[in-house]
């Protein structure tokens, strides 16, 4: 019926319109934050809203300029705030990650190194030989230098350890070798206890479970490597901590600047008064005694 529907906003100067598209304005701005195609951001700034009091609508009435600058610079001190509780948010972090986290990290790092350096020496001192690349295991005090008599024998002494707690069962290319039952995942687990513990999960295949362990301390150069790059990092990341945390907050000068403004004005226009309560001017009326009634007896 109608194709075409026009709308029109009418704007009235110098009266109460201008503070209703304020707080329009200032609620838009926090759905902008959210309502994007992009990526959401992980925090929002939230204003919240200044409720006007009777000064304030006088002064809205009577079009003050200074009023005009009062509602900016309440918007503009109330977004730096923001900024400041946040940039003291980010402070006491990293203040806690320079005396926790980052020395906590480090030292773990460092232990961490130290095992897996002299679980590589370790497994370099027995390397595998033969054509096969087998290591003689011993197991329950027998040593098998066959490698799928050492498989077969490691399944069988697994299944007579049905626990939870990992048992000693015997010893791997200088790696004390513990077996336990993951009830969980259902399965079987062995332990190569050098300096640091390697977890290996077992399987039904003979052949395959020794593959899986030597695949195990194949991995300890690697993870040396990874432990002493990720130290590196870390250290770094101190270092960069402890150059954040002495800067200020870049517009505390802004900041205080518009605030001695603000409170200026609301000296100015009597804004920092509060309301008066109104008060019950009549005199209290003095407890009468009520009146005593006659009980009527019957005679």
């Amino acid at each position: 019926m109608f194709p075409e529907v026009e709308v029109y906003r009418y704007v009235t100067e110098q009266t109460f319109d201008a503070y209703l598209y304020q707080l329009v304005e200032s609620k838009q701005k926090f759905i902008s934050q959210i309502m994007t195609s992009k990526s959401p951001v992980r925090s929002a700034e939230d204003v919240d809203e200044v409720a006007l009091s009777f000064a304030e609508v006088k002064m809205l009435a009577t079009g003050d300029e200074r009023f005009k600058e009062k509602m900016d610079l309440d918007m503009q001190v109330a977004k730096l705030k923001v900024l400041k509780q946040s940039y003291l948010s980010e402070h006491y972090d990293l203040e806690d990650r320079i005396l926790k986290h980052f020395p906590r990290e480090i030292k773990e790092l460092e232990e961490r190194i130290v095992s897996y350096e002299s679980d590589t020496a370790l497994a370099e001192q027995h390397k595998p030989q033969g054509e096969d690349k087998f290591c003689p295991m011993t197991l329950k005090g027998v040593t098998y230098t066959e490698k799928a008599d050492a498989g077969e024998m490691l399944l069988a002494v697994c299944k007579e350890n049905p626990l939870s707690n990992p048992v000693e069962i015997g010893s791997y290319r200088g790696f004390k070798m513990e077996v336990y039952y993951d009830s969980f995942n259902t399965h079987y687990c062995l332990n190569l206890c050098g300096k640091a513990k390697h977890k290996v999960d077992l399987g039904s295949d003979a052949l395959g479970n020794l593959t899986r362990i030597e695949n195990e301390i194949g991995k300890i150069p690697a993870r040396l490597e990874a432990a002493k790059t990720r130290k590196a990092e870390t250290l770094e990341q101190l270092a960069n901590a402890k150059t954040e945390v002495l800067k200020p907050f870049a517009f505390e000068d802004e900041l205080k600047e518009k605030n001695d403004r603000l409170n200026a004005l609301n000296i100015e226009l009597n804004l920092d008064e509060k309301d008066a309560p109104v008060m019950d001017t009549e005199p209290e009326q003095e407890n009468e005694q009520p009146e005593k009634r006659t009980q009527d007896r019957e005679r």
